[in-house]
């Protein structure tokens, strides 16, 4: 999931204003690293296999047509030579199209992952905000932060822990899917050959 570290860091700055202490108290300002969390999400396997599926399923249909294209290609060059102009006009018309449906294909295939990385994502993500949200109203935080935005700040004020154990998760125990990265994407960005050039009347 090569795009979950920019999901997160849009979807977390979170302030926490409604906890507001008296003024007599001292502002208590605490950080955590959602990206991490996220990684150790019992949730994460399960989000992992249904997306390498979906890409799989995708990079079938791709390779079908790439197929379709290559036997199409290799049957006109074969026999190019031979047929009527008409035809001959209608064969790279076709191949042509074929191409621009190829690529067209891939540029859909993407998109429609990203937007399914994002549906799995997002309850996730709300899980651990609304954890964050309960961490910080228990223990008297007025501001959580990122940790990728903090440059210094005392191991103290690293709420990790308290989330883990509000979401009931152990940080020592890693998700199995997290050892593979899963490719979901077409592999190509176009057909392995070339639509040959018309030729001149």
């Amino acid at each position: 999931m090569n795009k979950i570290k920019f999901l997160v860091v849009a979807f977390f700055f979170i302030s926490f204003a409604s906890f507001a202490q008296t003024n007599e108290q001292a502002t208590k300002i605490g950080y955590a690293n959602v990206e991490e969390i996220l990684s150790k999400m019992p949730e994460r396997t399960a989000m992992q296999k249904e997306l390498e599926t979906y890409g799989q399923k995708l990079q079938e249909q791709f390779a079908t047509k790439e197929t379709e294209y290559n036997n199409k290609l290799q049957a006109y060059q074969k026999g190019a030579s031979t047929m009527d102009k008409v035809v001959r006009e209608d064969k790279e018309r076709e191949l042509v199209n074929l191409e621009q449906s190829i690529q067209k294909f891939q540029y859909d295939a993407q998109m429609s992952i990203r937007e399914k990385e994002q549906s799995l994502i997002q309850p996730v993500l709300v899980k651990i905000e609304n954890a964050i949200k309960d961490v910080a109203k228990e223990n008297g935080y007025l501001y959580i932060l990122s940790e990728q935005a903090i440059l210094e700040g005392p191991d103290s004020g690293n709420i990790n822990n308290l989330v883990f154990k509000k979401l009931g998760v152990d940080p020592n125990k890693q998700p199995a899917a997290q050892q593979a990265q899963p490719q979901q994407q077409p592999a190509a960005a176009k057909p392995t050959t070339t639509t040959p050039a018309k030729k001149k009347k």
